[in-house]
């Protein structure tokens, strides 16, 4: 006579009724608690989320703990209760702005404000006419010469930190972290007395000069800490087959950080790309469109916000949203596009692999 075995089930899929039931008080209640007090007590709801809530949620959900696993179940539930409000808190913040941007800046898009200047648009204007064209153009070309001059210098610094056994290292990474820590407006103020200084007159390339600070310690330090991630095994197996060192760098070890350096680059740009205070001091205004960086006043897209929104007007402020909405969608743009960039060139180098191993 043969028994068929029992089957195991581990204790961490039995089901606890009585621990659930207790769960779902400790939600509800803290809950309905708040809600009771907004409602019949005219307390903000707010500060009622933040004063009351969150103490009676972490009240609640630490007993639940301490009765299920003792001192430490109470600690866990705690900091489970902080980890998820906040996460919700920071998360309900960004969608905020960003629904507050594009429900505010479409109102403001158009055809002719994609492709039209300010020349002649005061802030009573009416938003069918003038537009962002000389702000976008103007962005594009100021933070496009921060990143010829920051990324391939922050990448040779990485590459220093990472393949050089100087001793002035830790000389070069402490010079990285203090700049990562440089106020804009402290960079800004740099550029501008060297323009006083030496007589120059503010043109786009000195915007560019203010926004390299700001970029190169982030290119840098995210760069080095993606070659720190490649496996030093790929660089003496090169070696190994007789590589010479920069061609084990170039042909494997580059290669193989490439992601992590096209981070680098979206993480710089996300840095400077906002950055209003160095233009502000650095870059006069021009309301029609230049293609020159180097002579002359040219607009960009942070500096047409704070002009706008500065003002008084509706119309004003209408403009200032939709510059905004634009500002981010460029952002998004420029990202998507070094992200293709950087799978593209993945998938163009899968096929050649395969038919090296066939």
């Amino acid at each position: 006579m043969s028994f068929a075995p029992r089957p195991q089930v581990q204790p961490w899929k039995r089901a606890n009724t009585s621990r659930r039931f207790q769960i779902l008080l400790a939600s509800v209640l803290p809950i309905a608690a708040t809600a009771l007090i907004v409602l019949f007590a005219g307390f903000d709801a707010n500060l009622a989320t933040i004063s009351i809530f969150l103490p009676l949620q972490i009240i609640a959900a630490g007993l639940v703990g301490l009765k299920a696993f003792g001192r430490r179940g109470f600690g866990d539930a705690v900091l489970v209760v902080l980890t998820i409000f906040f996460s919700a808190f920071v998360l309900i913040l960004l969608l905020s702005v960003f629904l507050s941007v594009l429900s505010e800046g479409s109102k403001a898009i158009s055809l002719q404000f994609l492709t039209q200047n300010n020349v002649y648009i005061s802030n009573t204007t009416s938003l069918e006419y003038g537009g962002v064209a000389n702000a976008i153009l103007g962005t594009l070309l100021i933070v496009g010469i921060t990143t010829i001059l920051a990324v391939p210098l922050g990448i040779a610094m990485a590459v220093y930190l990472t393949q050089s056994q100087s001793k002035l290292r830790g000389l070069v990474r402490t010079v990285t972290q203090a700049l990562s820590g440089l106020p804009s407006v402290v960079s800004g103020l740099f550029v501008l007395s060297i323009i006083v200084t030496f007589g120059f007159s503010k043109s786009g390339i000195f915007g560019s000069l203010a926004l390299f600070p700001l970029m190169l310690p982030t290119v840098a330090r995210v760069a080095e800490e993606a070659l720190k991630l490649v496996p030093s095994d790929l660089r003496l197996a090169a070696l190994a087959l007789g590589a010479p060192n920069y061609k084990a760098f170039f042909q494997v070890i580059l290669p193989a950080a490439k992601s992590g350096l096209i981070t680098a680059l979206l993480l710089g740009l996300a840095r400077v790309i906002g950055e209003t205070a160095p233009l502000l001091l650095t870059v006069n205004v021009n309301n029609g469109t230049s293609w020159n960086p180097f002579n002359g006043p040219m607009e960009t897209l942070p500096a047409y916000v704070y002009g706008y929104l500065s003002s008084s007007f509706v119309s004003a402020h209408q403009r200032a949203w939709g510059a905004g909405l634009i500002l981010l969608v460029l952002v998004a743009v420029l990202f998507g596009l070094a992200r293709y960039l950087g799978r593209a060139k993945s998938l163009k180098s899968k096929p050649t692999k395969q038919k090296a191993s066939k």
